[in-house]
């Protein structure tokens, strides 16, 4: 085995050094949007999500899966979405927006981002595929977009921005382009709808066994989106499906939130959410890692 002395270890630590950042450097994208002239920003409220909206209408179904087969292949409709994305990044946090403008906008951006960059992948069969943990590209890291001129990462929206709003159904609206995750809804999330829409897509998320069920000896299979951020919605297991009990199926009110009630995390399903494929309604396919 060949020896290195101390400055030989030290020049081969910093070439790996170099490579590391090098690789990292070059798997970031260049952001989504634009920066706008001073004075061009506008409030999250006045964000027009209509084109959007459109396009989930066209491409996704009311399962929530994707055709991206033919959203990639529209020019005039990739052009739609990035245009869209940019509308979004004319907006600041600077300019005065009310808490329900800031969810339906936060949330719009974290879904439309994150089909802009399965589109630039694809076709792929996981976002798993493209969320390197040490080198090379993380989509959830490094596809960023421009708002109010600074760039947000699927990351930092979803645990710096939109896990402190104080909303924690917002986990059953943002969509990371797997089975195992809530419902797309087929619409754009919007200010005057977004309780509504919150409400609805929570409810939808319980209906599914795939997300939510309670077997013959009384044991409660829950998808592992509460193991992850559980405490978002309260400090025990009890607090936290008294919060939820309202959106559970009828039948399982009761029993979710008695804290004698076995709680099993079941196996997240890390699949793309693309049309070709039917959603699951029963055990789904192991996957780990939070998002």
């Amino acid at each position: 085995m060949m020896k290195l002395s101390m400055s030989g270890f030290f020049a081969a630590a910093a070439a790996v050094a170099i490579v590391i950042v090098t690789n990292a450097t070059a798997s970031a994208k260049e952001p989504l949007g634009r920066a706008w002239p001073a004075g061009k920003y506008i409030s999250m409220d006045d964000v027009d999500h209509a084109v959007y909206d459109q396009l989930l209408q066209t491409y996704v179904n009311k399962d929530g899966m994707v055709n991206y087969a033919a959203w990639r292949a529209s020019d005039t409709d990739r052009k739609s979405l990035q245009t869209y994305l940019v509308r979004l990044s004319q907006a600041s946090p600077a300019v005065k927006a009310s808490r329900a403008g800031q969810l339906a906008f936060w949330i719009n951006a974290y879904n439309a981002t994150t089909i802009e960059g399965i589109l630039q992948v694809y076709p792929t069969s996981s976002i798993r595929n493209h969320t390197a943990k040490v080198a090379g590209y993380n989509l959830w890291k490094d596809l960023p977009l421009l708002v109010g001129g600074k760039p947000h990462s699927l990351d930092a929206m979803e645990h710096q921005i939109l896990r402190k709003m104080g909303e924690p159904r917002i986990h059953f609206a943002i969509v990371c382009a797997s089975v195992g995750c809530p419902r797309l809804m087929n619409e754009a999330y919007t200010p005057d709808r977004i309780e509504e829409q919150l409400a609805l897509n929570t409810r939808d998320f319980f209906s599914r066994s795939q997300n939510f069920q309670v077997d013959q000896s009384g044991v409660m299979h829950v998808s592992s989106i509460l193991d992850w951020f559980g405490e978002d919605f309260g400090p025990t297991q009890q607090a936290q499906f008294t919060a939820l009990q309202q959106y559970l199926p009828e039948n399982a009110q009761r029993v979710a939130v008695n804290p004698r009630t076995r709680l099993v995390y079941q196996d997240y399903d890390w699949s793309l959410n693309e049309q070709r494929r039917a959603r699951t309604t029963g055990t789904t396919k192991s996957g780990s890692g939070k998002r």
